[in-house]
């Protein structure tokens, strides 16, 4: 609420267009009157607000991280169908010291200890955080002055919940001097730290990670002494591009992957195939985890190929899998069968029209959408 109010009262002399959406999860009674409350705010201040159903859990896994990345996801869909260039977050420097904390309790090193960051992309939408040096009592302050009304949500008060236990934390670790602005300065160290590692950890990358079209191969059998954090991240970087995960997989079961293939073979993780031949290490896309993508000719397929051709109805992108059989040339284009399966094709029905990358082009061309040194050490 105090986002809402603070951005209605910028929009008009900074020029720029507001609307808002409410994600209702659907997981409790009162959702449903608490997000009229806010369509009825922003009617009053003139601020266009949709709201927006998730019904996606099932009951398993973590909820809060299950509804987190649902509204991630949802956000970005609705912003990008209305023209939206950018969102913006009500994250405290309270998410900051409550984050902190829950990564502490999980063994973070300086990646999952460092702060949030203010700006960034996800689902091909720009985030901000813009009150991040607030405090939760600041904007409630604010909103108060303001006399704004608003809904305390009551999982804020669920013990059941990480977050809720660590807020609950800070009062008694503030008599040891580990405050709220302590751990967010602290974070922001961290983040510091963290950007100077993937600083490093993008040069070395740009010595010993060559990108073959959708491929990575890593010639990490001839760095020597490099250390071994540089090494996780430029692993770590190279399976993120690969399989346009948000989050990269378990550090425990990639080196487990890395340390069984020390005599060659492969194996998968994250979405990813990972093969060793030699000294060369190379990360692929697995087949399985594209296999059942479907997309229109025009828009992004699998998060990063975009294909340019003759569109028309009735045209669709998908792995080309088994169409390879139907590629003759496949073996000139210098990328192993392996690779080329997990790749984009054109398909008419059950009928293959192209493949670019296996050689079949019939006119079209895919190309990647982020080149890997550019983007991969990105946050």
């Amino acid at each position: 609420m105090a986002l809402l109010h603070v951005f209605a009262g910028l929009a008009p002399d900074m020029a720029f267009s507001l609307e808002a959406v409410t994600i209702d999860h659907g997981l409790r009674d009162a959702s449903i009157a608490e997000a009229d409350f806010v369509a009825q705010t922003c009617q009053q201040m003139g601020v266009p607000h949709q709201t927006v159903r998730w019904d996606g859990w099932n009951g398993d896994g973590n909820l809060m991280a299950a509804a987190r990345d649902a509204r991630y996801r949802i956000i970005a869909e609705w912003a990008a169908a209305r023209g939206i260039e950018a969102v913006a977050l009500g994250h405290t420097a309270d998410d900051i010291a409550e984050n902190f904390l829950i990564r502490l309790a999980r063994k973070s090193g300086p990646d999952g200890l460092a702060a949030m960051n203010a700006r960034f992309d996800r689902h091909g939408m720009t985030w901000a955080r813009p009150f991040l040096h607030q405090s939760r009592a600041d904007l409630r302050a604010y909103l108060r002055r303001n006399e704004v009304s608003w809904i305390d949500d009551p999982t804020n008060y669920d013990d059941s919940f990480d977050r809720v236990r660590a807020r609950k934390a800070l009062d008694p670790l503030e008599e040891l001097g580990i405050s709220a602005p302590v751990l967010q300065s602290v974070s922001l160290s961290m983040q510091a730290a963290r950007d100077a590692l993937d600083h490093y950890a993008r040069i070395e990358a740009r010595r010993y990670i060559m990108q073959q079209d959708g491929d990575l191969v890593l010639r990490l059998g001839l760095t020597g002494p490099l250390p071994s954090e540089i090494k996780r991240r430029m692993w770590r970087a190279a399976v993120l591009w690969v399989s346009g995960a948000t989050y990269p997989p378990r550090q425990g079961a990639l080196c487990d992957v890395i340390n069984g293939l020390a005599d060659g073979g492969s194996a998968t993780v994250g979405g990813c195939l990972i093969t060793r031949k030699g000294e060369d290490w190379r990360v692929t896309r697995e087949y399985q985890a594209v296999r059942d993508m479907r997309a229109a000719t025009t828009t992004l397929w699998d998060g990063r190929w975009m294909l340019e051709g003759p569109h028309q109805d009735g045209l669709d992108v998908r792995a080309l899998g088994e169409g390879i059989r139907d590629c003759p040339d496949w073996r000139d284009t210098g990328l192993p069968r392996t690779s080329l399966i997990a790749t984009p094709a054109i398909w008419q029905g059950d009928t293959l029209i192209a493949a670019p990358l296996a050689g079949l082009n019939n006119g079209w061309t895919a190309q990647i959408v982020a080149d890997f040194h550019q983007h991969a050490f990105a946050h």
